[in-house]
């Protein structure tokens, strides 16, 4: 089994490429359209999925499960083969397509402006405006599907073992050159690259067998597969849903044993505003993944705001899958952003938090604090309450009234309360707490040095204020040792606790 997967950056090029390698090498080709035709046959609805991202509207749960279905059937169709067949696949994502397989060769093709130009307007009898208008567009929605789907810019050099260019190099001796690579000891098979296909495999497989049975089909999962070894996980609201998943999985081929659990906690986020591309969310999703939590989203409105006059809809209301001649491409009659969510950047962040499969749900209240004291917020469900920007219009006296609120809600949860600002710094680890660690490292050394060193001193010094001294020395001796107690575990317990961070322990 060897893989290549040629990433295209060119109109053609690459395209020829794969082809001309294929019969230096003898390897089969894959196209992402032979993938697409195979995957709409499936019932999956790649135009609509597709047409979505390119008009970037954010994924509703149900279309985020419809990408989920996508990339597993990319992966597990092309796993089948390459466990049958060396294979040459030649299409946007591929490089991205089998994360964790070490011998797969990964190759961006890309060609210069022009040629794109020539041989688009010679391909499609257009004008050259027209031609360069077009290449702009297809580059823009090959971006916007390849960060949507794996949160990744296709250009990203890291991603790739060569990147080749027309304009230095044609696809006669780019596929020579290529057929030489193949030979190379990393790109060969090896058992552990076969069991970590295999691995691939499984997980897909088990996640179109959930996407497709009608009990489970809406439940958003995490798969992880080891040697038939399955773990699947998903969120708390979907536990009813979810307990169709044992019985969907027992007849999937290659699976010994199987654990599903739920996300152990939720989190509570509150803010006026949210933004998804913020540092402090981005450190709460760590948090969150870390914890395997749901992110759950609630915007306090500011006090003189009114709720919309309108009953309330759901966040994200389910749009009718179409599955056609058309592949469902998307009409005009998916979700409008209603107006309780425009300019506060929820629909944004819950389509993050959807992405990473972290989504616990969205609300708002209206009446500001006050009203939020009053909520009927389950506290029993949180293990951690964050806290963004509140009190906007307050001016300087916004962060006074913040840390009111933060005590406040601190009684109200009963769990840790915190502003996102001190994400990071107390639960993340990062360069300050590598030098904290160090620091009670030292601390820790000096103290023990100091004690092993000088016993016999030290020894005496307690000993004979505790039983031979004056009142004064006695008192002296208890106060040395009520003060280096506290020291030592001090120094003790920062090092652990930064260490263990470290770790990503709890």
């Amino acid at each position: 089994m060897q893989i290549i997967c040629i990433s295209r950056g060119s109109h053609g090029y690459s395209s020829e490429l794969a082809e001309k390698l294929s019969k230096i090498v003898g390897f089969t080709t894959i196209s992402r359209e032979q993938i697409t035709d195979k995957a709409t046959e499936y019932g999956i609805p790649v135009g609509k999925l597709e047409m979505q991202i390119v008009r970037q509207r954010p994924l509703s749960e149900e279309m985020s499960i419809v990408a989920d279905m996508y990339k597993a059937f990319s992966t597990a169709y092309v796993c089948e083969r390459a466990l049958k067949e060396n294979i040459i696949y030649h299409g946007r994502t591929g490089h991205l397509m089998l994360p964790g397989l070490t011998n797969v060769l990964r190759i961006r093709a890309i060609a210069e402006q022009e040629y794109r130009i020539k041989l688009v307007m010679e391909r499609l009898k257009i004008t050259r405006e027209k031609a360069k208008n077009f290449i702009f567009h297809i580059d823009e929605d090959i971006r916007k599907w390849t960060h949507t789907l794996y949160n990744s810019d296709l250009n990203d050099p890291s991603k790739y073992d060569l990147t080749l260019n027309s304009a230095n190099l044609s696809t006669e001796n780019a596929a020579k050159a290529l057929a030489s690579f193949v030979e190379l000891p990393e790109f060969q098979e090896t058992a552990s690259t076969n069991q970590a296909l295999q691995n691939l495999l499984l997980a897909a497989n088990c996640r179109l067998a959930i996407g497709s049975d009608d009990h489970s089909r809406n439940v958003d999962v995490g798969i992880q597969a080891d040697n038939g070894n399955v773990s699947v996980t998903y969120m708390p609201r979907q536990s009813n849903e979810a307990k169709a998943i044992p019985d969907v999985l027992k007849s999937i081929e290659g699976v010994k044993s199987l654990v599903c659990t739920v996300a152990t906690t939720n989190v509570l986020y509150m803010a006026e505003k949210f933004d998804p591309a913020d540092e402090r969310f981005i450190s709460l999703t760590e948090i969150a993944k870390k914890w395997n939590a749901a992110v759950e989203l609630v915007r306090i409105a500011e006090e003189d705001e009114q709720p919309p006059a309108y009953p309330p809809e759901s966040l994200l209301p389910i749009v009718t899958s179409t599955n056609g001649e058309t592949g469902g491409i998307l009409d005009d009659s998916d979700r409008e952003v209603s107006r309780d969510e425009q300019g506060f950047g929820i629909t944004e962040t819950l389509d993050k938090l959807i992405q990473l499969g972290l989504a616990g749900g969205s609300r708002t209240i209206y009446g500001g604090v006050d009203e939020l004291f009053r909520s009927q917020i389950k506290t029993g469900q949180y293990s951690l309450v964050a806290i963004g920007d509140v009190f906007s219009a307050k001016g300087a006296a916004a962060q006074r009234l913040k840390r009111d609120m933060l005590s406040k809600l601190k009684e109200k949860f009963r769990v840790p309360v915190i502003g996102t600002e001190d994400l990071k710094a107390r639960y993340l680890f990062g360069p300050k707490q590598l030098f904290n660690m160090i620091g009670f490292a030292v601390l820790f050394a000096l103290v023990y040095l100091a004690v092993f060193n000088f016993q016999e001193p030290i020894l005496t010094f307690v000993s004979k204020g505790q039983f031979e001294g004056t009142l004064f020395e006695k008192a002296i001796a208890a106060l040395a040792v009520l003060v280096s107690i506290p020291v030592v575990a001090f120094s003790i317990g920062g090092f652990y606790g930064n260490f263990l961070k470290m770790l990503k322990v709890e």
